[in-house]
């Protein structure tokens, strides 16, 4: 085992007037020219006391080391008081240290040195600093330069093999999501007839919007807002509460199982089926349609969502930053003239057909976790020695 601090030591040069390019480090993409991340100016009118990186310097960030925020650096450049700069003693491949302190060898030992509040704790990966002093302290496997090189050579090489993998499943999940999309709008399509919503639903309204916190408890009435609110769906987590009082107030939107509310903010238009569950809640600044006889809920929920209604909804919500979707807006939003038994096939076939999509995005998403997963302990396996890179090349 070799102290990391003998294998690698700290920089910090500082040229006053140099003209080199802006750096910054990017998880993925490791250490690249600034310009290739962002077209916004520098922050500082001088880099005078800007780090000065060379190449085949490992640059890391201090604040994001364990999110692997690292790399080599391909070319001379300039760096923020952020970030760490390691240059290679003789003998060391700086590419293998690169991958060494990507695995998740190396992040055990880091944790086992961290200090302060969030110490540890994988939820406050971004709030404890790790400077150069405490990764001086490790004592990795190092072996020979040319083993080293052998290593990086072999972990370029096959995480080339798993990343392109998880890129041809990135696209694969977009085509899934177009097709997805295609598949909700070619069910409305062939409504030729349309009209206002307001002629087919029993009522739309608002939830409480003057000064809803006025009404908040720790326990009481649960009630609704845009957050909860998904596309298709409701979610229960940060609910807040209001007084009996409160609810009495504002009877008006009380919330009934079947009602399909609707985001006005933000994400407007974003609809979902007021459950059994939820019978009797109320509402907070989200837009609330009780659909009566003439109109299936689920239809309803299903076309709401559609591109067709949201690119109507987005010409119908006004504010520059986010779209607000009012009650008028939407009581006038064309929805397709279709008899209710229709509806119903329609909102049941689309059940089945989007169903069977989403369980195709999410079998893709789970194939690039491991995928990733098993990046992460090819990488630890490599450079702890628990692969011997001449067999397995």
């Amino acid at each position: 085992m070799t102290r990391f601090g003998h294998a690698m030591e700290k920089i910090d040069e500082r040229i006053p007037g140099v003209e080199l390019p802006l750096m910054s480090v990017s998880q993925t993409r490791g250490v690249i020219r600034r310009s290739e991340l962002t077209d916004a100016p520098q922050r500082a009118e001088s880099l005078d006391n800007y780090k000065v990186c060379r190449a085949n310097d490992i640059v890391f960030n201090k604040m994001s080391i364990r999110s692997g925020a690292m790399g080599v650096a391909a070319e001379d450049g300039l760096v923020t008081y952020h970030y760490e700069v390691m240059r290679p003693r003789e003998g060391t491949d700086p590419h293998f240290i690169a991958y060494l302190m990507k695995s998740s060898w190396f992040t055990k030992e880091l944790i086992k040195r961290e200090r302060g509040i969030g110490a540890g704790d994988q939820a406050n990966v971004r709030t404890t600093e790790v400077p150069f002093s405490v990764l001086k302290t490790i004592d990795a496997y190092i072996p020979d330069r040319a083993e080293q090189r052998a290593i990086a050579d072999y972990l370029d090489r096959e995480t080339d093999r798993i990343d392109t993998l998880i890129e041809e499943q990135k696209l694969l999940i977009e085509m899934l999501r177009e097709r997805r999309e295609a598949v909700i709008d070619a069910a409305f399509l062939g409504a030729q007839n349309q009209q206002p919503l307001k002629r087919v639903v029993q009522n739309v309204t608002v939830g409480i919007v003057v000064q809803p916190s006025r009404w908040y408890v720790e326990r009481g009435v649960p009630a609704l807002r845009g957050l909860n609110i998904n596309r298709g769906s409701i979610s229960t987590r940060d609910l807040v509460y209001i007084s009996a009082e409160g609810d009495h107030e504002h009877a008006k939107s009380r919330l009934k199982e079947g009602d399909v509310v609707v985001v006005r903010t933000g994400q407007a238009g974003a609809a979902a089926k007021v459950p059994e569950a939820l019978d009797g809640a109320n509402a907070i600044d989200i837009l609330i349609i009780r659909p009566g006889v003439e109109t299936d809920a689920d239809f309803l929920v299903w076309f709401l969502n559609s591109p067709m209604a949201a690119s109507r909804i987005a010409e119908g919500s006004v504010g520059a930053l986010q779209g607000h979707f009012n009650v008028g807006a939407l009581r006038e939003l064309s929805f397709p003239a279709i008899p209710l038994d229709a509806q119903c096939r329609i909102s049941v076939g689309l059940d089945t057909k989007v169903a069977a999509i989403d369980a195709l995005i999410l079998e893709t998403e789970r194939f690039i976790d491991l995928s990733r997963e098993r990046r992460g302990a090819l990488i630890t396996a490599a450079v702890t020695g628990q692969i011997d890179v001449r067999e397995a090349a």
